[in-house]
Formats: structure tokens, sequence, C-alpha cells
């Protein structure tokens, strides 16, 4: 067989693709970086403002929400106007929100700076996989390319509670969101230069009835959880969640009988898609937990600094950075079912750790822990061929939108599921003599003469959200194992 030669304009244009793959990968780690910052952030700001509970709940979770229930429309919009065109003018929301930091002063200015967070994220993240669907046409190169964006948001979920805790330890909380700006600056000018702009052939069409149930599906869904978790169930939190559940249903079937519709919820029906989905869905719902709970409970409980505790995290991206790049080349020799099925095994025994440890915990077994839930995560570059492969390539905006409203409805409902849970635990360690301060959070119980029985039930907290992330991973695995055949190749995902 004879070799033919690349020619100068294929090797400028196959750097120029991996140069365009490198500022969508960076823009991922920014935007996944923003989700975790604040975790390491949270105390300080805290006790800066002092939002209630469901304000602190709402200040982590509005940019999540806000993000998720916006990438369906993001998405259409940006296969009908350019994905490159939306995708720097979410660099440049993403950028002037963060800078407008400076002049919060109030836990309601705060969450609707992360609100507008959200919307430049919703531009940003569903932009990136379809301009890498669209980069990188050959399946093998993509399987690469989205290992590559998977490691970026392992690294990013790790890092953010690193660059937190240094930027604490120079700066205020507000340095949080500063940070941001230089670094949208940069992803600007650079996506101008490298990126090339893509259509979608038959775009859909952006439904405004559509947008607002979806949206109001979304955040109806989320304030009914954080309600319950916070004050118990009432007569209101049981509606509020009906008709969030009915408004997210109507979308779906809404975009069911439309010939073009916002989202292409038909790729549901093929069952790789759906174990692709469930892979993203079900490990980010526990590491977003997992994050929320272990970066507390290394300063309140281990009562370390937030440059320690961010530092302290850092095997979750260790963990990423050595499986990720690899997944795809592991798959083609041992098969995409194993892959994903391990891959989500190996982050149950890791979670399943923090439960078993002895008390109190030891950080190297915290760390052991956080190591294996990143190595698991290596399955999301494979899960992530599947969701894009499996899509034709004129809805492969539908596609990015459900895969990043995964990872998203994932980092809601571990942000409102387990730490809710987490907290109701906590509280129920307490007797009701501990006085409200001390219920609300193991700072409040400084010099109260709770210490001890406070930072014992916070301990007792994260084994359980532990325990219970396990089971939850657990399942997702059985249902991808099965979902997914034996002999399935990544070169057969590709439409």
């Amino acid at each position: 067989m004879t070799a033919v030669a690349e020619t100068p304009a294929q090797a400028h244009r196959g750097r120029r693709r991996w140069a365009g793959l490198a500022v969508l990968a960076a823009s991922l780690l920014v935007v996944v970086m923003d989700m975790t910052v604040l975790n390491v952030a949270l105390p300080e700001l805290i006790a800066d403002l002092r939002p209630g509970p469901v304000e602190q709940l709402w200040i982590v979770d509005a940019y999540p929400v806000v993000l998720s229930g916006l990438l369906v429309p993001m998405a259409a919009l940006g296969d009908r106007w350019g994905r490159k065109r939306m995708l720097l003018t979410g660099f440049s929301l993403f950028g002037l929100a963060s800078l407008l930091v400076l002049v919060a002063d109030s836990p309601g200015q705060v969450i609707a700076l992360r609100a507008v967070l959200g919307i430049g994220g919703s531009m940003i993240m569903p932009t990136t996989l379809s301009l890498i669907r669209n980069l990188f046409p050959d399946p093998g190169e993509r399987a690469l390319a989205l290992g590559i964006w998977a490691t970026m948001a392992s690294l990013g979920a790790g890092l953010g509670p690193i660059v937190g805790g240094v930027l604490l330890e120079l700066f205020s909380w507000h340095s949080a969101f500063l940070v941001n700006v230089p670094l949208m600056v940069v992803a600007v000018v650079a996506g101008v230069i490298l990126l090339p702009e893509s259509r979608s052939d038959r775009p859909g069409r952006v439904d405004t009835i559509g947008v607002l149930l979806s949206v109001g599906g979304m955040v109806a869904i989320v304030y009914a959880v954080k309600h319950l978790g916070a004050h118990g169930l009432d007569p209101l939190t049981p509606v509020i969640l009906l008709a969030g559940l009915a408004a997210v249903a109507l979308f779906g079937r809404r975009c069911l009988v439309q010939p073009e519709p916002m989202l292409a919820v038909g790729l549901f029906a093929d069952k790789v898609f759906r174990a692709g989905v469930l892979t993203a869905l079900s490990h980010s719902t526990v590491v977003m937990a997992l994050l929320l709970v272990a970066s507390q409970w290394l300063q309140l409980v281990q009562g370390w600094s937030p440059l320690a505790a961010g530092a302290a995290l850092l095997p979750l991206a260790l963990g990423g950075l050595l499986g990720s790049p690899f997944a795809p080349a592991v798959a083609a020799r041992i098969g995409v079912r194993t892959v994903l099925g391990s891959g989500l095994g190996i982050t149950a025994i890791g979670l399943a750790v923090i439960f078993v440890l002895p008390r109190p915990i030891p950080y190297a077994g915290v760390a052991a822990a956080l190591f294996l839930v990143g190595l698991g995560g290596a399955a999301l570059g494979v899960g992530s061929a599947l969701i894009m492969g499996r899509a034709p390539s004129h809805q492969s905006g539908s596609a990015a939108a459900i895969e990043e409203m995964s990872y998203e409805i994932g980092a809601v409902l571990g942000v409102s599921v387990l730490g809710s849970l987490a907290g109701a635990v906590y509280r129920a360690g307490l007797p009701d003599a501990a006085g409200s301060d001390v219920r609300e959070s193991v700072a409040g119980s400084l010099g109260t003469g709770y210490e001890g029985l406070a930072t014992e039930s916070f301990t007792r907290s994260f084994a359980v959200v532990g325990l219970t992330g396990a089971i939850v991973v657990a399942l997702a695995a059985l249902v991808v194992w099965r979902s997914v055949p034996r002999e399935l190749e990544l070169s057969d995902t590709a439409h």
C-alpha cells in the first residue's frame, strides 16, 4: 500500500483544527471551574454577606439552573445564527458578568450575577461540542478530541477549588469571579483567529413557548427540591414540583410533534444515546455533591485554609488527567461497553470508600476516594462520543445541548438533592437545644460547646453522601451495561 503524503495545506488545516480544539477545551475549563471555584469561596462569602440557607443554595445553584434551562434555545439559536458567533458572544457576556462582581454587595446581587454567568455559559457549552463535531468528522479523531474535552472537564472540576483557594489566600471572595475576566479576553481573541464558523443546514426553530416551558419547568423543579431540603414537606412544595415536571413534559411533547423542533427529543429513542446521557448525568451528580461536601468538610471539620482545602481536592483532577486521554484507545481494544461500565463502577467504589473509612475520617482515605472518582470519569469522553456520534450532523446542536444539560442537571441534582441530604443528616445528629446557628452550619457551633457534636454529625453526613452517591452510580452502571451492545465500537457511532 502506497502512503499518500500530506500536502502543506492539509497539514495547516490539521494544525488549525487542533489549535481550535485548544480554544474550545480551554473555554470549557473556565466554565467548569466556575461551577466549583465557589465551593471554596462560599464560607468567606457567607461570612461577609450573611445569606440565609436558601440564599446560600441559590448562590451555588443559580448558575447551573439558568445554564441548563437555556442550553436548548441557545443551541438552537447557535445552529441558525452561527456557532462561532454564539460562542464569542458567550465569552463576552461571561467576562462582563464576572467584572460586575465589583459592585455586588448583597446575596441577591450575587445570585443575579451567577444567573447572568449562566446565560453566558449556556452560549458557550453546547457550541463547543457542536464545533468539535464540525472540526473532526473522522470518528477516531473525534473520539480523541472528545477525550481531551472530557479531560478539561475533570481538570476544571479539580482546579476550581485550588484556584479559589489561591485567590482567597491573596484576595477577597470577589476574586473567584474576577479571574474569569482576563481568561475570557484571551478566549475571544483566540476564537476570532482560530475557529471556523458553522451552522446547521436544517436548524430547529427557536420556540418561545418551548423556552418558557423548559426554563420555567427547570427552575420550578429545582426550587421545590431546595425548599424540601431546607424546610421539609409543606403543602406548596409538591404543587411546585408537579408544575415543573408537567412543564418539562409538555416541552418534550411539543418537540416531538414539531417537524423541526428546537430540541431533537427523538434522539432518546436510541438506547445507546440514552446510555451516553446517563453516564454524563450520573457522574456529574455525584462529583458536584462530592466537591461541595468535601470542600466544606476540609475547611469546617479539618480546619484547613481555603488554599489547603483546594489543593486537597487535586486527586480528583489527577484521576481524570490520567484516564481521560486514553479512554478512546482502551475502548477500541476492550469495547465501549466495558469502558463505560467499568468507569462508572470505579466511581461507585471511590464513593463507597468514603462511607467505609474509619472515624474520624483520615484525609489519605478521602484522597484515594477522590482519585478513584476522577479516574472513573475517564468514561465521560467515550460517553460523549456516543452522544455526538449517534446524532445526525444537522442535529449536532441538539445532541450537544442534551449532553450539556446532563452535566448541568447533574450539578443541580448533586447540590440540591445530595447537598440537602447532607444538611438533613447533619441536623438530625444535633439536639434542638443546639440553636439555629449550630444547626445551619458547623461554623455556627464555634464557642457554643457543640463543636465536637457538630463536627461528628457533619462527618456522618459526608459518609452518607458517599454511600448514596455510590448506589446511584452503581445503578447507572448496570443500566448502561444493559443498554450498550457488547460489539459496539466507537466507529459505529458515526452518522
